[in-house]
């Protein structure tokens, strides 16, 4: 036209507007629209619809305001009402609503259907609803299907209360469309009325692909897979096309319950029929077959999917990201999250979890803090993550100021943070800083009355612990296989043989839950520890299943502890062949041979040990003062003060030995002398950490203390003396329970 010299009139101008709205040129619209003397009403809504497609809400506004009350009408207030609808401004939909009316302009169908979108986006009463109802009434648009169907709508967003309302109105509908059936069967499966959703759907007269839909994603949203399932087969025996929407929703549901095979079954069938998807529709599809795969440590399986995928959102990156964190492949995760186009708050909160949950919490600790620097703002699942890392570190003055941020930033009613600070302060120690915390959460849940059955049963509450389990019963809050494990674990660390054995057989004829390999293990540990040995046998023999590792490892310990040799030996071969790379039954053996100054026995262990290339887990314990973890090894010379601490326990020591304190050389398992056996013992790590905290805390300050290993029986006689000499307090975290040493005793009552 331009270089035809063609001069366009102004319904040209008008279509030249619309085209170049659709292709988002709106400089040149607008330019166009300056070229017109008078614009009408057509190019003027034609380019307020542009402004707002390309949500340039600021210049739609500026365009209205100055378009005169004259020239304006009711399409053009609709083009407002649905502008502000689509980009999610509610208020200024309704007061352009108001103002229409106010103005005298008729609403029309299309108005009517527009303030419903709007209104269903913020509704949450039924006065709305029914004061929009009225106005469609009085104009006689109430036969309308689009506005019928938009009023259904709002009635369904509206509350649960008001879904009978809108059936009411679905059933005076005599046209009803695809529409009106998917809009009333959402409605129910929205508010879990599946029977109802069901019959609906049941007297549908033609079939409707997206009522299929609705139907199984209701019934996987509410757990009823099977149903899903059954309705999937259905939907292909009559006949209907199977889209993205059927199959992500359906393999989405085999990963959340279990049926691994199905999903897999579900995929080998896409595979063989070629489905084809359009080119953002296969992306869900992907993204579930990554999660169910990644869910069942396939994750490899999940990975070729996973780079098949040309255009990946942030769903792909998350899912295949979960896969690694859950199998523990650190490595892989890492790879996967630097590589990330971008990253949203779960990327780094699952892997601030994933580190913390695999013994990484020094780097889970640093995630956290980049996380804040690249400026995310961190939710309560990022800080229950970090809180975690700091649990597993033992870090509890770091996990105290997260307890500070929390509260300033109102997380601190937060479940899985309230959960989380109190596995924290159990696992640093402060149990009654625990139990604090479980007495002032809002609300809590069974991972909450499990997590503090565990920290009194861990710190030798045994009592206490039984006492919570009574209360929680008593509140009607069903155990779970969790629950029995940690009242199992309190029952044998406080030596409570007779209630243990009450709460293992209650397992099964009271609540239904076959005891796992796990529940046996703790319940023969239980037994082995109160020296009842024959009846652990008798437990084992009568086992459903064949004893594996945590079996035998309860045995093995039980027999080291007891002194029975015979039983030791069977226990460690047999632990010898299922797990010969693990060092723990190893040193096990050699500890009851030591222990009966076998010396050559020991030795023997020590040559099969390096025959199969099986090293020693060192020993080391670490301790936080001023917000910096010290680890030590035994006999370490690397600490820069180590020589004042061996001064500092030399000093203790002669006023230990005043007091009644022995070095206990049973527990030195080297054929050396005497004085070097109780050199050996004054180097381990835990009297070294202990040592460098009596020095470094402020006066009167608890000392707490993480060690990797259990406690030394010569350790633990020497703290009960220490703490006494000192006039402190010390805790000591082994790699089985607590130990509170105070005025010259330990919380475990030497029953460990």
């Amino acid at each position: 036209m331009l270089t035809s010299g063609f001069k366009p009139c102004g319904r040209i101008l008008n279509r030249l507007i619309d085209v170049y709205c659709k292709f988002r040129d709106l400089s040149y619209a607008r330019y166009l629209f300056e070229e017109i003397p008078n614009p009408d009403i057509y190019a003027r809504t034609t380019l307020i619809a542009g402004y707002f497609d390309a949500e340039d809400i600021k210049g739609a506004q500026d365009l209205f305001n100055r378009t005169p009350l004259s020239v304006r009408d009711t399409v053009s207030y609709n083009a407002m009402i649905t502008g502000y609808s689509h980009n999610g401004d509610v208020f200024n939909a309704i007061r352009i609503f108001k103002e229409m009316n106010g103005y005298g302009f008729k609403p029309d169908t299309f108005t009517f259907s527009s303030i419903s979108s709007a209104l269903a986006l913020i509704v949450n009463d039924i006065r709305p609803c029914e004061v929009l109802h009225c106005g469609v009434i009085k104009l006689g648009l109430e036969s309308v299907v689009c506005v019928l169907n938009a009023l259904v709508a709002l009635y369904v967003r509206a509350s649960a209360s008001s879904i009978g309302s809108a059936r009411k109105l679905f059933d005076q509908n005599s046209r009803k469309d695809e529409l009106s059936w998917t809009t009333m069967i959402t409605g129910y499966v929205r508010y879990g009325d599946l029977d109802s959703a069901f019959q609906l759907f049941s007297g549908m007269t033609e079939k409707l692909q997206v009522a299929w839909n609705a139907m199984i994603s209701g019934y996987v949203q509410y757990g009823f897979i099977l149903e899903a399932l059954e309705m999937f087969k259905k939907m292909y025996f009559e006949g209907l096309h199977l889209d993205e929407f059927t199959y992500t929703s359906v393999i989405s549901g085999c990963a959340s319950s279990g049926l691994f095979r199905h999903g897999k079954q579900v995929h080998g069938y896409i595979i063989r029929t070629e489905a084809q998807f359009g080119f953002k529709s296969d992306l869900p599809v992907n993204n579930a077959l990554i999660s169910l795969y990644s869910k069942y440590g396939k994750v490899d399986h999940a990975c070729i999917i996973f780079e098949k995928i040309s255009r990946k959102d942030i769903v792909s990156w998350n899912a295949i990201l979960t896969g690694y964190i859950n199998l523990g492949r650190i490595e892989d995760s890492k790879i996967v999250f630097d590589r990330m186009p971008e990253r949203n708050v779960l990327s780094w909160t699952v892997m601030i979890a994933g580190f913390g949950h695999n013994g990484f919490g020094e780097e889970a600790l640093k995630l956290f803090n980049s996380m804040r620097m690249e400026g995310f703002v961190q939710c309560d699942y990022a800080f229950s993550a970090a809180i975690i890392a700091c649990a597993g570190l033992g870090a509890l003055e770091n996990g105290r100021q997260l307890h500070s941020q929390l509260v300033r930033l109102g997380f601190d009613s937060s479940l899985s943070v309230g959960n989380a600070l109190m596995t924290m302060y159990g696992k640093c120690g402060v149990v009654e800083a625990a139990h604090q915390m479980f007495l002032t959460m809002p609300c809590v849940d069974s991972v909450s009355w499990n997590a503090m059955i565990a920290a009194f049963g861990q710190h030798g509450n045994g009592k206490r612990a039984l006492e919570l389990f009574d209360r929680m019963l008593k509140e009607n809050i069903l155990p779970d296989r969790i629950t029995f494990l940690t009242i199992l674990s309190a029952c044998s660390h406080g030596g409570l043989v007779k209630q243990g054995c009450k709460y293992f057989e209650s397992m099964d004829s009271v609540y239904g839950i076959k005891p796992g390999e796990d529940h046996y293990a703790r319940y023969i540990d239980l037994l082995c520890r109160a020296g009842k040995i024959s009846d652990a046998k008798d437990l084992i023999r009568s086992m459903p299943f064949e004893p594996g590792v945590p079996i035998w490892e309860a045995l093995l310990s039980g027999s080291r502890l007891h002194g029975n040799m015979e039983l030791g030996i069977e226990a460690a071969e047999r632990l010898f062949e299922l797990v010969p790379q693990q060092d723990g039954p190893y040193v096990l053996l050699a500890n009851i041979y030591a222990s009966l100054e076998r010396f050559d026995d020991v030795a023997k262990v020590r040559m099969v040990m390096r025959q199969r290339n099986v090293k020693k887990e060192p020993g080391c314990s670490w301790i936080e003062v001023a917000n910096k973890v010290h680890v030590f090894m035994v006999d370490d010379t690397n600490h820069p003060e180590i020589q004042e601490i061996f001064s500092f326990l030399m000093e203790v020591g002669v006023k230990m030995r005043k007091l009644g304190y022995v070095p206990d050389t049973k527990f030195a398992l080297h054929d050396i002398g005497l004085e070097q056996k109780e050199y050996g013992l004054s180097t381990h790590s835990e009297k070294l950490a202990v040592g460098f905290g009596l020095l470094k805390l402020p006066r009167g300050a608890t000392v707490r203390v993480l060690k990797n290993l259990r406690i030394c029986g010569d350790c633990h006689s020497a703290f009960k003396y220490m703490c006494k000499v000192v006039e402190r307090e010390i805790v000591v975290r082994d790699g089985k329970r607590f130990h509170h040493f105070k005025d010259g005793e330990c919380s475990c009552g030497n029953y460990w």
